[in-house]
């Protein structure tokens, strides 16, 4: 068979309970659905890195964040292996979010069509990107924190808002549009594959659903895990400052609350649910169109996300931290032409696990440094061997500033959160504590468990230093 056309939907901060296919019936989503159906589920995915720019490095470079230098958000990034798709005769496009840096860095693709962050304020805060150009051709203000400020509800609302502009306007409607837009106008290549990267923005907040989807999720029971005083009282002291920072600051027009009410933590989660709602629907019509161009008769489609949200669970806002509503993601790969359909692989990967699979069905190799472990025999059925352990980390930035640097070491039954200048961390038993919430890093019972863990993480970093020497070296 031919080299694929790959599709990669990548949406921004989705959890992995979001999709009913895989068992959470709190959320409609039919599209997703069908992908789930049709292709092969990782579940036990872990991305690299607690935001945004760390993480998508890892996955579009194939490396740690301690590798690539890329630790938080706004860190250069420059390179990716798009750029081997492209040189090796793909046709690579870019329509929404990448999160590079600067913003609209090639990173290896061709034609670039940037929409980033809804509420830009740290990074590159007058970029004007595709979405502000359409608006501004309409004459439409969008949304945005400076406006929210103003509502006298403002500071209750946990960052979630409808969206009252025209639906299309919406920033994931929009990508979705207009990435169906291109491959529906866009003349097919006849000699080249096509690598098309579709970002969506959302559901990172601000929370901003359509009105009659906000409306939708209002009225249904959703889960919320319990915070108790326990449970916050063993956290690490980083996590504590950060809590208190993320109320004291309205990061992405989120002002957090240290005691949300289960109505306000309830409308949150609704107005953010009903935004993958939203999403689901554009991937829909994103596979429509694609099946009706003629890609999808020799294509690979990628789902996923690149980090959760915590949403009020654990009491934290949004990112930053290294429980598995953050770290754990949804990865989806459908292919009927190639792949057993209806299939769910068990067993830990790393997202970035994801990069040298496509690369090699692309005909291309990875690279031999490569720190991500490709997930090609899982894919076609063959024996694979899952990872033992997985590992995530992140560097001090504005919003976790209590920390030079943190990392996660999970296996199937243990996480270990390890603080480079903090004697605090935590340790947790998953397999009695599913939900994170008893932190056993000063039990004493749990002593040798907690040496173990640490001294994987020690191994690790000398290891990775040690392979991925020639390719740093080259790389900088």
């Amino acid at each position: 068979m031919s080299r694929p056309h790959i599709i990669f939907i990548i949406t921004d901060q989705q959890r992995f309970d979001t999709i009913r296919a895989l068992g959470y019936d709190h959320v409609d989503t039919p599209h997703l659905d069908r992908l789930v159906r049709e292709g092969v589920t990782f579940t036990g995915c872990h991305v690299t890195a607690a935001s945004c720019a760390p993480s998508r490095a890892s996955l579009f470079t194939g490396y740690y964040p301690h590798t690539t230098g890329i630790l938080k958000n706004a860190d250069a990034w420059n390179h990716s292996w798009i750029e081997q798709l492209r040189d090796s005769g793909y046709r690579t496009i870019n329509v929404g979010k990448m999160h590079s840096y600067p913003y609209h860095t090639p990173l290896g693709f061709e034609e670039r069509y940037v929409v980033e962050n809804k509420d830009r304020y740290l990074e590159e805060r007058y970029y004007f990107d595709e979405w502000d150009k359409a608006l501004r051709a309409r004459g439409i203000v969008k949304q945005q924190r400076e406006f929210y400020r103003q509502r006298p509800d403002y500071a209750q609302c946990l960052g979630a808002f409808t969206w009252d502009l025209p639906a299309d306007t919406h920033p994931d409607n929009f990508v979705g549009d207009m990435a169906t837009h291109w491959i529906r106008t866009k003349p097919r290549d006849t000699e080249r594959p096509l690598f098309l990267q579709i970002g969506f923005p959302g559901p990172h907040p601000p929370y901003d659903p359509t009105p009659e989807m906000a409306q939708k999720y209002m009225a249904r029971d959703l889960p919320l895990q319990p915070v108790t005083e326990v449970e916050l009282a063993s956290q690490p002291a980083p996590y504590k400052a950060m809590r208190q920072h993320n109320a004291d600051v309205d990061h992405d027009s989120v002002v957090h609350l240290l005691e949300p009410t289960p109505e306000q933590r309830h409308r949150q989660r609704a107005y953010y649910l009903a935004n993958v709602e939203m999403i689901d629907t554009q991937v829909g019509q994103i596979m429509q169109a694609l099946e009706d161009e003629g890609y999808l008769e020799n294509a690979v489609v990628v789902f996923t996300s690149d980090h959760g949200d915590c949403l009020t669970d654990h009491g934290h806002s949004q990112k930053w931290t290294m429980y598995d509503t953050i770290t754990r993601m949804p990865l989806i790969l459908w292919s009927p032409q190639r792949f057993t359909g209806d299939r769910r692989v068990e067993g830990l990967c790393q997202q970035m696990d994801v990069g040298p699979a496509l690369l090699e069905l692309a005909g291309v190799e990875p690279a031999p440094t490569m720190e991500a472990r490709s997930l090609g025999p899982a894919l076609r059925g063959d024996a694979w061997q899952p990872r033992e352990y997985v590992f995530a980390e992140h560097g001090r930035d504005g919003i976790l500033q209590e920390t030079q640097f943190m990392t996660m070491v999970r296996s199937d039954d243990w996480k270990l959160v390890h603080f480079v200048d903090c004697t605090e961390g935590q340790l947790f038993d998953l397999r009695r504590d599913p939900g994170e919430t008893a932190n056993l890093w000063e039990d004493a019972g749990h002593a040798d468990k907690k040496r173990e863990l640490l001294d994987v993480l020690r191994d690790w970093r000398i290891s990775s230093d040690v392979h991925t020497a020639g390719w740093s070296a080259a790389w900088r």
